[in-house]
């Protein structure tokens, strides 16, 4: 099996990363027709599900990609199975500005539960796809370095594998209150800001 570096392969996960985040922000659209509300009061009153849709799915790929970086300093080499899980992982990162856009224009209107599920589902797919993605790569040290201690791959392991049952209850508060399943994802974001900044550690 063909192993080599990972440059190249941090070289276009970042750039996927940074496409995903920046189209995040062509969610903010406001009517300019002459019956249209003032500007302020959509600024105001009508723009919120736009900006809680934005700030959760930027955390969530500013987490991921922490998390990614993370794993690609603990690697010391790729081969082709590890290239194609972290293409299938870049695939729904990519993916995440669309079930972005559902919440942010049906969040409080009819079909505001439909949206959250799309997007608790891209996130969850997202979150198991890290975990094979980190399995795979620290399974029996296959990738991973030799001076990694045994005690730090735990750490990553349990972290990780906390984020899919924390993904997995967005959909099942979006049953109850779509608004909640998204408030709960921006804190599960929240929640691993400080998580990611311990992995230096």
């Amino acid at each position: 099996m063909e192993e080599s570096g990972t440059t190249r392969l941090e070289m276009f996960s970042d750039g996927i990363f940074a496409i995903a985040a920046t189209l995040l922000v062509l969610e903010f659209t406001v009517n300019t027709r002459g019956n249209a509300p003032s500007l302020g009061y959509q600024l105001l009153h009508q723009l919120w599900p736009a900006y809680l849709a934005y700030a959760t799915s930027f955390l969530t790929i500013g987490i991921i990609w922490i998390n990614h970086h993370h794993v690609m300093e603990t690697i010391v080499r790729v081969d082709r199975t590890f290239l194609f899980i972290n293409t299938l992982l870049l695939l729904v990162v990519a993916f995440i500005p669309f079930p972005t856009r559902l919440v942010a224009h049906y969040l409080q209107i009819p079909g505001e539960r439909d949206a959250v599920y799309a997007y608790g589902a891209t996130l969850l797919l997202m979150a198991i796809l890290f975990n094979v993605l980190w399995a795979y790569a620290s399974r029996n040290g296959r990738l991973i370095s030799e001076d990694m201690p045994p005690v730090k791959v735990r750490a990553v392991t349990q972290a990780a594998a906390v984020g899919v049952p924390l993904t997995a209850l967005i959909l099942v508060l979006a049953t109850w209150t779509p608004v909640g399943g998204v408030i709960f994802a921006c804190a599960i974001s929240a929640f691993y800001l400080p998580g990611a900044a311990r992995f230096d550690r």
